[in-house]
């Protein structure tokens, strides 16, 4: 349910970067005749070196577990009322029994939907708390860009669009950003995963065993 449980120390830089449109890909019309000079930046790179991420990837541990408790609150009262299902299941009248299973049904659905909207949560808190970051590296992507001549700056991350193929060193304008930021260049950060994070066993739905068949409703 929950992606960044157990990875939200290496946050989905490759998310953020794909929120971010990067430099000025359709430059104005005036900028035709001056020369054309393309640059590149790594915005997972840089996002990675800002000192930022560490507050950004401590609130979305922080939201996520909330979820998690949540999720898990949510399981525990799940399973406590099928355990006791399935032991007195058999002493039960028809109709008790009948409303038993149509009650764990709709606990049940109850988690599953609760695990698709968690997820659709975290996403807009990463979205929403990754923002300003996002939104800080443009600028100063277009200081750089202004002040160096570039006509057109790509992101060359993989997964994000344009993505850069190819490239001369030079042409890495990285480095400049992070200057411009106040920031000193460290080793690039180990490269993000960007393969959707695998569910959380501790938070996946649980699937009660079958309930049986609801019998007609009898006299009790």
């Amino acid at each position: 349910m929950i992606s960044f449980v157990n990875r939200v120390k290496t946050i989905h830089l490759t998310f953020a970067a794909a929120l971010l449109v990067v430099g000025s890909f359709f430059a104005p019309a005036a900028h035709a005749q001056a020369p054309l000079k393309i640059g590149y930046t790594s915005v997972e790179y840089v996002l990675s070196q800002m000192p930022e991420r560490k507050q950004i990837e401590s609130d979305l541990k922080a939201y996520s577990t909330q979820l998690e408790a949540q999720m898990k609150s949510k399981q525990t009262a799940f399973q406590t009322k099928l355990d006791a299902y399935q032991k007195g299941g058999s002493a039960m009248t028809a109709v008790v029994k009948a409303d038993t299973e149509k009650e764990l049904q709709g606990m049940q659905q109850g988690l599953q939907e609760f695990s698709s909207t968690a997820q659709q949560s975290l996403q807009q808190k990463q979205q929403q708390l990754l923002s300003p970051a996002l939104d800080k590296i443009q600028k100063n992507i277009d200081l750089v860009a202004a002040e160096s001549g570039y006509t057109y700056v790509l992101n060359s991350d993989a997964g994000s669009s344009p993505i850069l193929l190819h490239g001369p060193k030079d042409g890495d304008i990285s480095d400049l950003i992070l200057k411009k930021m106040g920031i000193t260049p460290t080793a690039a950060a180990p490269a993000p995963n960007a393969q959707p994070a695998q569910q959380s066993s501790a938070t996946k739905t649980p699937v009660a065993p079958a309930a049986a068949p609801s019998k007609s409703k009898g006299k009790k």
